[in-house]
């Protein structure tokens, strides 16, 4: 079993859709954890603000099939492959590592959006304290510590569908 860690974001109809992306992991692997759901203003664009939290998930299946599976979960609720990366979103789940692979595209391992986004880091940081980044070495917690980038974000109160993990 490999471990991926998944970001997920909406702002659209946004706990209809983060509820429904855990329910399609949960299927994927019932012991799966979340972090705590975010609320975080809209990167490089205006729009309603987004709901984010991390998802780990140990899955048996390959590295593109897993990737293909999480594309395919997010057509079923709405993402248009062709959508510009900087817009509103039903739901936009970012696959950042995947066990300890490193490798520049298709997808890129680990997703650079654990450098550079606080709802991608900070709730990274409380799911996964003490993992290593693959080929960086760097803990979640001490990337987390030196992030000093100014980007409002606060966590929410924890929806019940998340209340059981």
């Amino acid at each position: 079993m490999t471990q991926a860690l998944l970001s997920i974001g909406s702002n659209i109809e946004r706990d209809d859709h983060i509820k429904a992306a855990v329910q399609a992991l949960r299927q994927l692997d019932p012991g799966c954890r979340f972090s705590r759901i975010f609320e975080a203003e809209p990167v490089g664009f205006e729009g309603a603000n987004f709901y984010n939290l991390i998802a780990e998930i140990h899955t048996p299946l390959a590295l593109h099939d897993f990737w293909q599976t999480i594309r395919d979960i997010e057509s079923r609720h709405g993402r248009q492959r062709n959508d510009a990366k900087c817009q509103d979103r039903t739901i936009d789940i970012d696959l950042l590592t995947f066990g300890t692979h490193c490798q520049p595209k298709g997808p890129m391992l680990p997703r650079n959006d654990i450098y550079k986004f606080a709802f991608t880091l900070w709730p990274l940081a409380e799911l996964c304290p003490d993992q290593a980044i693959p080929g960086d070495g760097r803990t979640f917690s001490q990337l987390w510590q030196a992030f000093d980038q100014d980007q409002p974000l606060w966590p929410i109160e924890t929806p019940t569908y998340l209340k059981d993990i």
